[in-house]
This record gives structure tokens, sequence and C-alpha cells, in this order.
């Protein structure tokens, strides 16, 4: 071959070449427009779908509070449906405002609206039962009237058997008397300075009952000085009581024996200090029986 025909073949395939990059740059610059442009509209389209789902979701929670608050009371028998869709509204509302996948968020709105339609029906049937509830307690009422027209010996006897059971079991401390004393030899003085007070005489009657056992029996006084603070021997458990689940520090325990019948009782609190007055002002006394408050009373001292 020539040393012409030579060059000629090399610029030859320099064109194809050439050509051939031209087609491939006009190619790959095509995909890329064409793929950015498509991104481009698939980014537009999601932050579409966002703001979609966003917006179901933001009238679901206004819709679930509103007829939270139109049912009222009746809601708050179901607290913790209420306080279950509002933790996944909170968790779909951070999946949207980070990274998220729309078929993961939609199954999760879906379930969400479920619930909140299951929650929509409860309330519903609560509402219909507690209008149910109303009228049935009207229809007693009515016919509680009715009976009690009819049968006054009933009623006579139900008023009976209710003043019994209000009666029954319960002690009562009635008539009860606190006073400061000052000690003179042998001989008790009332007083109602604070200077002169040695010790605190509080005489009580306990009630009649014969619906209560017979036996032994235990009261409980707190005298509390007018700074609130209860008069105790210590504060260890031997001078404490339960008191309601509680456990009280007490001034004064008073067994006494019980047969049904009214018992006059007095009961006295020795000043500890001897050559330091009582305190000024009004002293509180509060009598217990087991788990019941069966009396009160105060005395003030000046």
């Amino acid at each position: 071959m020539s040393e012409k025909a030579e060059k000629n073949s090399k610029s030859l395939v320099y064109i194809i070449s050439l050509i051939v990059l031209m087609v491939i740059l006009a190619v790959v610059s095509f995909l890329y427009f064409n793929t950015n442009t498509k991104y481009k509209e698939l980014s537009v389209e999601k932050e579409q779908m966002r703001v979609q789902l966003k917006n179901e979701l933001d009238s679901l929670v206004v819709e679930h509070n509103r007829i939270k608050s139109e049912y009222g009371r009746l809601s708050d028998s179901l607290t913790f449906k209420d306080s279950l869709i509002l933790a996944n509204a909170t968790e779909i509302t951070e999946l949207l405002n980070y990274k998220w996948e729309y078929f993961q968020v939609k199954k999760k709105l879906d379930r969400l609206r479920d619930v909140a339609q299951v929650y929509v029906r409860q309330l519903d049937s609560l509402y219909t039962v507690n209008d149910e509830l109303k009228e049935e307690n009207v229809r007693i009422r009515e016919n509680y009237r009715s009976e009690k027209v009819k049968n006054t010996e009933l009623t006579e006897e139900k008023q009976n058997l209710e003043k019994k059971f209000t009666e029954a079991a319960v002690l009562r401390a009635n008539n009860i008397v606190a006073t400061g004393i000052k000690e003179r030899g042998s001989k008790q003085i009332e007083t109602d300075k604070a200077s002169r007070t040695d010790q605190v005489r509080i005489c009580f009657t306990i009630g009649q009952n014969t619906l209560v056992d017979f036996g032994r029996k235990a009261v409980y006084l707190r005298i509390s000085r007018p700074d609130k603070v209860v008069l105790a021997v210590d504060k260890t458990d031997e001078y404490s009581f339960l008191y309601q689940g509680q456990r009280l520090q007490y001034s004064i325990k008073h067994d006494f024996d019980y047969k049904g019948q009214a018992l006059d009782c007095c009961v006295y609190w020795k000043k500890g200090e001897s050559d330091q007055s009582a305190m000024v002002g009004r002293y509180n006394v509060t009598l217990y029986y087991e788990n019941e408050v069966i009396g009160e009373s105060y005395f003030d001292l000046r």
C-alpha cells in the first residue's frame, strides 16, 4: 500500500471514530437530561404525594379531636384508644418530615384511619348505652314513685332498713369536752390559760349501738397543737395506729369494754415539759375507731 493510501485510511478511521464518539456523547447527554427531567418530575410528584398524605393525616386528627370534644366525658372511657391514635399520628408525621416511603406511610395512614373508625363506633355504642341507661333510669324512678304511692308500708320498711344499715357496726363519740387542767396537790382545776395548763382532759360518751359486736374496743385520740403538730409520746410504731391504710401517731389510746350501751369516758394527756408553758391557741381533738373518725372537738388556751 502506498504512503498516500495509508494516510487516507488513517484519516477515514479517525473520522469514523470521531463520528462514533459524537454519537455516544449525544446518546449519553440525551439519557442524562431525560433521567434528570424524570427525577425532577418524580421529586415533584413525591412532594405532592407527601403533601396529600399530610393533609389526609391533619384532617383525620382534626376530625378525631372534634368527635372527642363532641362526645365529652364519654370519650374519657376510651383514653387508651385515644392515646394510640395520637401516637400513631405523631409517628406518621415524623415519617413525612424525614426520609419516607409512600406505601409504608399510606399503609400506616390506612391502619390509623381504621383505628379511628373503630374509636367512633365504640363512642357511638357508649352513647347508645348511656341513652338506654338514662331511659331505664327514668323508668325505674317512675316505677319507684308509683310503688311508693301504692305501698306505704313497704316504703316505711325500706326507710327503717336504711336507717339500721346506717347505724350498723358504727361507734360514735358524743358530748366531747376537752379542757386544760391545772394540778394543785390532789385537786384538778379547769383552766384556759396556757401557762397554767399541766394536763388536757378529754371526756366523751361512746354512743349506744346494739348492732356493734360486744367486747374490748380501742379508741385513738389525736390532739394537734395550734401549729398542727400532733402531741405524741414519740414517733415510733408503738404509739401509732392504721387509719385507711396510713399509719398515724396517736396522743392517747383508750381501751374499754363495750356492751352496746352508752359509755362515759375521760382520758388525760399529761404535758411532757413540766417547766414549759403550753402553746397559746386552738387545739383540735379527733377520735378514731377502726377506719372511722367517730368524733371531733377543740379547746382554746390563751
